[in-house]
Parts: structure tokens; sequence; C-alpha cells
């Protein structure tokens, strides 16, 4: 088990979004984040007091976790130093990325002079099957986006979140390195060997009651040539009952790929719904799930207004404005 709290290290994270993983424990699991550790340049805070390693341990911080998701998930030796700092500090180490820390020798070493462990949770732990492809009893929602980083995490913690605080029966299911650091479970999606990806998403949500809905956690974009394997994979081995659609209004082109356009939810509607039918021909989609966070409040209720007048089904940011109109829409499936 990874030790809590953590101290999260935000690197020289360029922006906000590439700090993804921080901004994920602070906002779903704010009593384990004491603190942020952040080297010169860093665009990314998560408005924590900033820390160096030895006021991180004094105010209780049992694990420094990298809480950046950069491109190609590299270590660089700048982080290195202080990741190796911590390890003599006292501190564990956590992290998710595909540059993993049992890989790097100075760590490795560092760790066991001072019997310190490292927690690589974009590992798979288990041995999955191949999909089969065979329903399974109870219900399934995926979030499917325009875009990678575009708040497919937020969507389904937001929605589990809804159906539990109705007493209705619900599981959010990771598939990231920052859905595993929250919930303390889940699968590395990506990392898993791509003929085995779809059996790991069966495996994770197993036949369940008819009226529990798992909430499985979106990867990647089918329009985004980067990372739409893992998408099609959670398609298939999810067999959604639903689909929720995910957009974030105010980009220009796709992540970290500036001569790609973002598709229409149109597009993205009519795309991911024949995909979702192939597993499971009695799949809807749902709603809209709008990440409002570059708008101010007047502007991001007009954009969802305008999203749901023109998709004809409920739009909202789950996160900002409550996710009650997206569950209302699975309930009356």
């Amino acid at each position: 088990m990874i030790q809590t709290p953590y101290l999260l290290f935000l690197g020289d994270a360029p922006d906000q979004l590439a700090a993804k993983v921080a901004q994920g424990i602070k906002d779903w699991r704010p009593e384990n984040a004491v603190g942020q550790l952040r080297l010169p340049g860093c665009g990314a805070d998560m408005g924590l007091t900033d820390m160096n390693l030895q006021e991180g341990l004094a105010a209780g911080a049992k694990t420094l976790v990298i809480g950046v998701a950069n491109r190609g998930g590299v270590i660089s030796d700048e982080w290195k130093k202080v990741l190796v700092a911590a390890l003599e500090a006292g501190y564990d180490l956590a992290a998710g990325l595909h540059n993993l820390l049992r890989d790097e020798d100075e760590l490795q070493a560092a760790a066991k002079i001072h019997g310190r462990t490292l927690h690589d949770v974009r590992v798979p732990s288990v041995a999955y099957p191949i999909a089969n492809g065979q329903k399974r009893s109870g219900k399934r929602v995926l979030a499917v986006g325009t875009d990678c980083s575009c708040g497919k995490m937020y969507t389904a913690m937001s929605m589990d979140a809804e159906m539990r605080e109705r007493g209705l029966k619900s599981t959010f299911r990771a598939t990231g390195q920052t859905g595993i650091l929250i919930t303390g479970r889940g699968v590395p999606l990506d990392a898993v060997i791509a003929d085995f990806m779809a059996g790991a998403v069966e495996a994770l949500t197993p036949d369940n009651d008819e009226d529990h809905w798992d909430h499985i956690e979106g990867q990647g974009s089918l329009f985004h040539v980067s990372y739409s394997g893992v998408t099609m994979a959670l398609i298939h081995g999810g067999q959604p009952d639903a689909l929720i659609l995910a957009h974030e209004p105010t980009r220009t082109h796709m992540r970290g790929l500036p001569h790609y356009g973002l598709p229409s939810l149109e597009q993205l509607r009519d795309t991911a719904f024949p995909l979702a039918r192939v597993a499971n021909p009695a799949c809807q989609v749902a709603g809209v799930s709008v990440n409002t966070k570059a708008l101010g409040e007047e502007d991001a209720r007009k954009c969802l207004e305008e999203i749901e007048a023109r998709m004809g089904i409920p739009a909202t940011d789950p996160f900002r404005f409550g996710a009650g109109a997206l569950v209302d829409a699975l309930i009356a499936l």
C-alpha cells in the first residue's frame, strides 16, 4: 500500500494540464495532499503550500508522488536529483509514468540503502485474458472525449459520487495512473499489452447486480492519433450501456498535436456510438460532460445551454455544477 499523506511533486510542469495527476489527487483526495514541491520554471500550481522535502516531512508527508503526466512519461535528470534526495530524506516514491522508478539504477540503489519503497502504479499486477465479448450483468457507463485530458475521469468520479450520495449501487473503475493513485486500485490500461487491453477492461468490470453502475474511467480519444487504441479497448471491453461525450470547448487543437483540429461533438457521437454498439447493441448516448474550467460562470452556462439545445441530450459540467443531470439520464435509460 502507498503510504499517505503525499507531498505532490510538480517538477517543471509547463502548465496546469501537465500536472493533471497532482490536480486529480488534490481535487478528489485533498486530505492526502499536504503540499507541493515545484522546480524553477514550473507553470503549474495546485494552490497548495509550496514546501521543500524537509517541510513536507514536518507536515506529515510519507510519500513523494510525481504529479506530472508528461508526454512519453519520462524522468529527467533534474527530477532524479530531487527523487534521490527524497529517498535519502525518508520518503517513499510513487509514480505512474511509463519511465518506471524501478528501472532507474540511482533510485533503486537509494531506495535499498535507505529502506524506502518505489511504487510504480503503471505496471499491470495480474495477467489479463483476451476479451471474449460475452455480455455481463450490471450497467456500465463510459466517457469518450473529443480529446485527451478533457475531463473524462472527473466525469466518471462525479457521476459515481452523485449515485452513491443517492444511495444507488455504483463503483468508479480506474484505468489510469491518476485514478489508481486516488482510489488505490484499478488497471493501468495503457501499460497492458495491446491484445489484452479489452480483456483487462472486462476483468475490471465483471458481472454485477442488475441495478449496479460501473463508471469506467475514459482514456485517450478516438480522434487522437497518438492514443486512440486505448479508447477502442475501453469501448469494446467495457461494453457500455451508456456513453457520455466529454469536451473542452476552448481548445483549438488536439493536446500535443497542433496540426490536428478537434472533432465536433456530433462527429464524436457519430463515430463512438456505432463502435459501442458492436459490443453492446443496446448502448445509448446519454449526455455531454463539458469541462468549463477555462470559462467564467455566465459563459459556461451559455455554452452548456447551446450544447444541450444542439445535441438534444443533457449537458453539464459535472465537477463544477454537479452530475445530477447525467445521473438522471442514466437512470432513465
